[in-house]
């Protein structure tokens, strides 16, 4: 099997009956998936858990797939359906910005100014992203992370264009506000 294959070259591989090659479609996208899972759960367990769920749920209704949108739109859109019936089912807490347990853990940093620099603020962004509500964190990954267009995105939350271009805006001015406090804090443990 060639790696230059398109994932619906794949799915029709796997729909002709070489179950094998849906593992590739796995390998492709699980650490999205699971990123998105994670923004939902909080907690590396549960993540885990809502990829697994939303792979086996794709493999099952691979046949439904349409192909009128990527497979990835296609994907999300499972993942963000799972994610939310799982939040409903174990009631996962949210992160609250004044939660005091909220410790970032910075890994351990190269000397090198910028190689610092940058790891600062993906240690940041990641933390600031982690304290916003489960649909803003959502929609913030999937338009950068995912790459996803916001027409894209609607599909996937089965949203209107507008109402996702509204949301992502506020959820942006949400990401600074989270940013604005974590880098407040680190201030005034500098001084």
């Amino acid at each position: 099997m060639q790696q230059q294959e398109t994932d619906l070259e794949l799915i029709d591989i796997v729909l002709a009956g070489n179950t094998a090659a849906y593992a590739h479609l796995v390998k492709r996208h699980q650490r999205f998936v699971f990123t998105l899972a994670l923004r939902f759960a909080k907690n590396r367990e549960d993540a885990e858990e809502i990829a697994q769920d939303c792979f086996v749920k794709a493999y099952r209704a691979l046949g439904t797939f349409k192909q009128k949108s990527k497979f990835s739109t296609w994907l999300y859109t499972i993942t963000y359906t799972t994610a939310m019936s799982y939040l409903r089912k174990n009631q996962i807490n949210t992160t609250s910005i004044n939660d005091d347990e909220n410790v970032l853990e910075i890994a351990s940093v190269d000397f090198d100014a910028n190689i610092v620099e940058k790891k600062f603020a993906h240690v940041y962004l990641a933390q600031a992203i982690k304290m916003l509500l489960p649909d803003d964190a959502v929609i913030i990954t999937l338009f950068y992370n995912g790459e996803q267009s916001l027409e894209e995105i609607a599909n996937t939350l089965n949203m209107e264009t507008n109402t996702i271009k509204v949301k992502l805006h506020r959820a942006r001015i949400r990401l600074k506000e989270k940013l604005q406090y974590l880098l407040k804090h680190e201030v005034k443990d500098l001084i």
